[in-house]
């Protein structure tokens, strides 16, 4: 895992954990693991998922993900038809 990734994730996650004090830091691991659906060994929880769950963990389960939404179309197959040049802008 680079600095980037790291920075990031360590970002997140101080204001995340905050909220559950109580929990140690394994413990907040697998509750995010748990809530992400992951159901392999903790050791084996990577990084994509962690930051994952929580940048999507707070919004609505039909919120698009982060990084999609800018390629979002209402109406796919007007778009298709548009990039191929069968209809005009």
């Amino acid at each position: 895992m680079n600095c980037h990734r790291i920075n990031e994730l360590l970002e997140m996650l101080n204001p995340a954990w905050q909220k559950d004090p109580n929990l140690n830091l394994v413990q907040f691991l697998q509750k995010l693991a748990d809530e992400a659906g992951f159901k392999g060994e903790l050791s084996e929880l990577s990084d994509d998922v962690l930051i994952y769950q929580l940048k999507m963990r707070d919004t609505a389960s039909d919120a698009p993900i982060p990084g999609i939404q800018k390629d979002y179309v209402e109406d796919f197959k007007t778009e298709i038809l548009r990039a191929r040049g069968m209809l005009d802008e």
